[in-house]
């Protein structure tokens, strides 16, 4: 494919699998249970952490936690007490454990306790270089300002370790787009969409390097970098909607 026809095949994919149908089958369902900005911000957030291995797993797994924040996460993590939050921290998927889930819910009512809340921790990171990159890392330091168990660390992804920070990428996705398809929420207005990067996971990896969008083996950061610029050229406004069709490529049609 030469590249007007590459667009026009991607375009046709995302399309495709950026519709309702999409959130039948995909973790993002578990945030759309919700209709309050915060409790959707933290359902996405909560479920984008623990968002690897099988899909079924991650939306059963997401739903059980739900059920231990009493299905009202927002009102759950800011107003539970000490003794109610170490119960609803027995929640566990797969290496992310007790101990991983308690401190969770303890930096996220420090994040909207202290600091504004999700977005405002986001957007202020954003400000500060105009890259996702700069914004997760915001997040980043101060989802760590309370300390917690140094194990913990690995589930918060550090970009500037070269991490891909696929889950996060994806939140971010969730939380910023907003083409009214009925998946992607937009609720968050001080980050662009063309800002965002793309969701790099094995599948959408894989499916980039056959299509000559990535050369790069590692699905690190780079190849982040790599890919989206790619994408950019297709649609600079909002590079990562080729993330339905990456992904749906590579996950429904075993491309």
């Amino acid at each position: 494919m030469n590249i007007s026809e590459l667009k026009e095949f991607l375009d046709e994919k995302a399309a495709h699998y950026n519709h309702p149908r999409f959130v039948e089958t995909d973790p993002i369902q578990i945030p759309h249970r919700f209709s309050q900005k915060e409790n959707i911000e933290i359902a996405g957030l909560l479920t984008a952490t623990i968002a690897w291995g099988n899909r079924q797993s991650i939306i059963k797994n997401a739903s059980r936690l739900m059920t231990l924040l009493e299905n009202q996460p927002f009102q759950f993590i800011t107003e539970a007490s000490e003794r109610e939050l170490k119960m609803a921290s027995g929640f566990t998927h797969r290496t992310f454990n007790h101990a991983d889930t308690l401190f969770f819910l303890q930096a996220l009512r420090h994040i909207y306790e202290n600091h504004g809340g999700l977005e405002t921790v986001f957007s202020e990171g954003f400000r500060q270089e105009g890259s996702v990159w700069s914004a997760l890392k915001n997040f980043r330091t101060v989802f760590l300002e309370t300390g917690g168990p140094l194990r913990t660390r690995k589930h918060l992804p550090d970009v500037t370790a070269g991490s891909a920070a696929k889950r996060l990428n994806m939140f971010l996705r969730w939380m910023v787009r907003n083409d009214r398809c009925g998946v992607d929420f937009g609720l968050w207005k001080q980050i662009p969409a063309s800002a965002l990067m793309l969701p790099l996971d094995l599948h959408t990896g894989n499916v980039s390097r056959k299509l000559g969008l990535l050369s790069r083996r590692q699905n690190d950061r780079k190849s982040v970098e790599e890919i989206t610029a790619h994408l950019r050229n297709f649609d600079p406004a909002d590079p990562v909607k080729y993330d339905f069709a990456l992904f749906g490529l590579g996950i429904f049609e075993k491309f």
